[in-house]
């Protein structure tokens, strides 16, 4: 690799050592060049919804600060009419709840149809269940009747006989439509 010479101003030998670095470079015949800036402008949340701005190559797509964040974001709800008949689902919901309450069932089955209070809740019961399980073989809970009702759009409040262990329980459940699926966001078993 050969480095052409480029016309400087002469220096002393005895220049100081504390020279800028602009200095020494010159000296050794290279150019000292900024960086250019090349980050590239964020576009609004509503800039991108609306139209209001053509899309760029180097714009970034959304701006994650803005002030509808939560509007677009987090859950949405679901009309009741969008959503399967939820009468079957308690069933099946109080059934598992049940189970994984006696430690017959894991309980990382019931995460995606409950909010995560209620699966914490129902996961340490779960855990000490388990401690406490007799060893054999056990019958699985046998659900005997559910009531639905509906007190608005979109959410059920429901409940369930169950038999389980030779006990009958009694399950109150509040399911909302959120995100297009029935989610368990209140529990309570007696």
């Amino acid at each position: 690799m050969t480095r052409t010479p480029t016309t400087t101003s002469s220096t002393s030998p005895t220049a100081s050592p504390a020279a800028s670095p602009a200095a020494s470079a010159a000296r050794d015949g290279f150019t000292v060049r900024r960086i250019p800036q090349t980050a590239p402008r964020i576009i609004s949340a509503d800039e991108a919804w609306h139209g209001e701005q053509p899309y760029a190559q180097d714009a970034l797509a959304l701006d994650f600060f803005g002030a509808r964040d939560d509007e677009e974001f987090g859950r949405q709800p679901t009309r009741t009419s969008q959503l399967p008949d939820p009468a079957p689902l308690v069933g099946q919901l109080a059934q598992a709840i049940m189970e994984v309450v006696s430690g017959q069932r894991p309980a990382p089955q019931l995460i995606r149809h409950t909010a995560p209070t209620i699966y914490s809740v129902i996961a340490r019961q779960a855990m000490v269940a388990g401690r406490r399980r007799a060893p054999g073989p056990r019958r699985p809970a046998i659900v005997r009747r559910v009531r639905v009702c509906e007190p608005a759009d979109g959410i059920i409040e429901a409940c369930a006989v169950v038999v389980s262990h030779g006990r009958v329980r009694a399950l109150a459940l509040r399911l909302e439509g959120l995100d297009g699926r029935w989610l368990v966001t209140a529990l309570t078993i007696g």
